[in-house]
């Protein structure tokens, strides 16, 4: 049987570096209260000449450069994102001629900090199905356009940034994605939420959240969806190497280690030099512990995030 392998990884930020001092310049904040309530630091902000795609399409190159492939060795893209570059067509082509591939599958698809389990399934199925070879799954951000300066809540929390995977389909049973799980429920629309859209508003909209509830189903969701996902592939928590979550918040990653009764050595935190990268945050941090030697080949990993709409899920991967 076939296996989707992560053979490269990437990733990309912008080049503007923001601290919490320098936020609190312009925002109502301090340094003290945004890492007493996140744990986050820094987070990079992108300029007028970077968008979603650009970043994207850097840390595609990053990625492919890891897999010692070229972009012509690529027949298939999925792009995870909430801020694409333009309504259509998908962000997922504009990467594409960046990184000048004449033809292959391009699309984007939206579950926002969960897109890139979404997007990493979609592509597993396809490679298992024989639909595409080699594929590049992308999670990229740029959601400082849509955040309200004004909303100190929401603003600190968020950061711009990209990452991605090269899956190669091989006939091998020992490395690739032995299983993913993906859940959504729309009845909690409400407590995260862009207020605007095309087909309502006719506008771009900003983010809206209510983060203590979000923050309350993010350590149930993610706890129960971790523990769904192992056991589908016959392992148990004492099996993970590393678990690569959303970086949403320090104290969900410290909330949800604890209700999986892993240890915080496991746990792979970003969220202080990155903040909420959304779609990006996953891939991103796989990326900074491939590159920095702590995710090894042949560890076993668990990804997982959740976002709004609710969407959640969980990938276990031997790497």
């Amino acid at each position: 049987m076939m296996q989707s392998v992560i053979i490269g990884t990437g990733s990309a930020l912008p080049t503007r570096r923001v601290s919490n001092a320098e936020l609190a310049e312009t925002v109502d904040t301090s340094d003290e209260w945004i890492v007493e309530r996140t744990g986050i630091r820094f987070r990079h902000i992108a300029g007028p000449d970077e968008t979603t795609a650009t970043l994207a399409a850097d840390a595609c190159r990053a990625a492919l450069g890891s897999a010692g492939i070229s972009a012509q060795d690529i027949d298939l893209i999925v792009l995870a994102t909430a801020t694409p570059d333009q309504t259509f067509p998908a962000s997922a082509t504009k990467v594409q001629a960046m990184l000048g591939i004449d033809d292959c599958v391009a699309f984007d698809v939206a579950a926002v900090c969960s897109g890139f389990l979404y997007a990493l399934q979609v592509a597993d199925s396809m490679l298992r199905s024989g639909a595409a070879k080699r594929a590049l799954v992308i999670g990229a951000e740029t959601f400082s356009r849509i955040l309200d300066w004004e909303d100190r809540a929401t603003c600190v929390l968020f950061g711009d940034g990209a990452g991605a995977v090269v899956l190669e389909a091989q006939d091998t049973g020992a490395r690739g994605i032995l299983a993913v799980r993906l859940h959504a429920d729309g009845r909690h629309n409400e407590l995260l939420y862009v207020d605007g859209g095309p087909s309502t508003t006719g506008t771009v909209g900003k983010v809206r959240m209510k983060g203590r509830e979000v923050f309350r189903h993010a350590v149930v969701n993610l706890a129960s969806v971790m523990t769904e996902t192992l056991a589908v592939a016959g392992l148990s928590a004492g099996d993970v190497d590393w678990l690569v979550p959303h970086q949403a918040n320090a104290r969900i990653l410290d909330a949800t280690a604890r209700k999986l009764d892993l240890s915080p050595d496991k746990v792979v935190v970003t969220v202080d030099q990155h903040a909420n990268t959304s779609a990006a945050s996953v891939p991103l941090a796989l990326d900074t512990a491939v590159r920095d030697g702590r995710i090894k080949h042949g560890d076993l990993i668990v990804l997982e995030a959740m976002g709004g709409g609710f969407t959640w899920g969980a990938a276990v991967i031997r790497f």
